[in-house]
């Protein structure tokens, strides 16, 4: 590994700032801290020096310096850590220096963190909790990220394996050695039994309602209904800022907006699609196709109906909702502060969920309470997930389904115990993959590629 180039990064936020990190790793991370600071600090402990240009001596900065050499390091290679003043100029020149020098390169997104995979001091589960650590962007998303950070289903999964190692080794034992003295007669039994609990366990698993994965990607809320009914205005609202365009004109809004928020501490994706109705303008058209699509996806509907109408017709505009079975959708009235009908809209046969003014703020605080108490109960038991991305399900899925084959095969009168083998073999391989120990390079730019550049 000593012809690795060695990567450089600017690890922590854009300048201007208080303390700029720059970190390199790499076989060449002694030589670059001679260069810099004509010295190599004493081993993880923190020392001041003075960073000069190689190519010229000029002097860029007074810094902190510390030194971690591999294999004890996050990325088992030699790491340096230059804690510099973060001015634009300090980090430019420091940079620039480090460019500069043979065998160093700028780090690609991730590329910090494959090499901590690469040698061995995070499995793949635990890469995948940091990604999500870092872009947490609530208290439960936090908590669940760390969990997964520290193991939450890497180390099972390697107990998993282990034991299918174990029952594997039995299997083949019987196999390979039947004719031996000492070798017991009955070891498929054991094996079997063991990949029931195992099966079983599994299952238990993923009988989860998908809690890790929904909690990790946010409750989904769309805002639909006709034009004109106020849509943007409670988004804007909800969102406590100018995200959508308001405008007194039907049609304003032709694509879908996303805003999220932090709702009690749970994560919650505001849509504010299209106004819902029969238009010859193609534009408008592929807008209302795409809120209709989105908000049928959705996990709650805010149909949104103008109170302030003279009639019915708006609130039979609700009907439409009626389309959307995969959603719960709730019926909101709008414009109540223009309501000029409101003993005719009380009557009405339609129950409205909320009755509100986007513009006056009247009756939006009791919606925002409802939305919170619906997220509590859709994220309920949502932290004790152990499964938070579909890679993870797909991986456990494919285990348990090795599993049912070695099982259906041993029930056969004429089970054929190399068959057996190969299904529990398969199925450890499969929980490897889910921690990167085999087979995992078709995956690994995608992981790895949404990383920032210095992590």
């Amino acid at each position: 590994m000593s012809d690795r180039p060695t990567i450089f990064a600017l690890s922590s936020g854009r300048p201007p700032a208080a303390i700029a990190v720059v970190r390199l790793s790499g076989p060449q991370a002694r030589v670059v801290l001679e260069k810099l600071i004509r010295r190599v600090p004493e081993p993880r402990k923190a020392t001041l020096a003075r960073v000069r240009n190689p190519a010229t001596g000029e002097a860029i900065d007074e810094a902190l310096v510390l030194w971690f050499p591999g294999p004890h390091s996050e990325t088992s290679e030699d790491i340096a850590e230059l804690q510099l003043h973060g001015g634009h100029a300090v980090v430019a020149g420091v940079l620039d220096a480090l460019g500069a020098l043979e065998g160093c390169r700028l780090a690609e997104p991730g590329e910090f963190t494959r090499r901590a995979f690469e040698g061995g001091k995070l499995d793949l589960t635990a890469v995948e909790g940091l990604a999500d650590l870092i872009a947490a962007e609530t208290p439960v998303q936090r908590r669940q990220a760390l969990r997964q950070l520290k193991g939450l289903i890497g180390n099972r999964a390697e107990d998993w394996r282990r034991r299918l190692i174990e029952m594997l080794a039995l299997v083949e034992a019987r196999i390979d050695f039947s004719d031996e003295a000492d070798v017991p007669e009955d070891l498929l039994g054991p094996a079997l039994y063991a990949a029931q609990q195992l099966r079983d366990e599994i299952a238990g698993i993923l009988a989860d309602g998908r809690r890790g994965e929904r909690l990790r990607d946010g409750l989904v809320v769309a805002i639909a209904g006709t034009p004109n009914a106020g849509k943007s205005t409670l988004l804007n609202r909800l969102a406590r800022r100018e995200a959508a365009i308001v405008s007194p004109y039907a049609g304003t809004t032709r694509d879908i907006i996303e805003v999220h928020l932090d709702l009690e501490g749970f994560p919650v994706t505001l849509l504010d699609t299209a106004g819902i109705r029969d238009s010859g303008e193609p534009v408008e058209q592929e807008g209302v196709r795409r809120a209709l699509e989105r908000a049928a996806t959705a996990d709650l509907v805010l149909w949104v109906i103008d109170g302030s109408a003279g009639d019915l017709a708006a609130v039979a505009a609700a009907s439409k909702a009626k389309a959307l079975e995969a959603s719960v959708v709730w019926l909101i009235r709008s414009k109540i502060d223009l309501d000029a009908k409101k003993a005719e809209f009380i009557k009405s046969e339609y129950k409205f969920n909320y009755s509100l003014s986007a513009t006056t703020g009247d009756g939006v605080d009791a919606l925002i309470a409802g939305l919170a108490d619906f997220a509590r109960r859709y994220f309920s038991a949502g932290e004790n997930g152990i499964v938070t991305r579909a890679r993870h399900r797909r991986a456990l899925e494919d285990t348990m389904a090795c599993l049912d084959r070695a099982l259906a095969e041993a029930s056969d009168r004429g089970a054929r115990e190399e068959l057996v083998a190969e299904e529990l073999r398969e199925a450890a391989t499969t929980l490897g993959r889910l921690t990167g120990r085999v087979d995992v390079e078709d995956i690994l730019d995608v992981i790895f590629r949404d990383f920032c550049i210095g992590k």
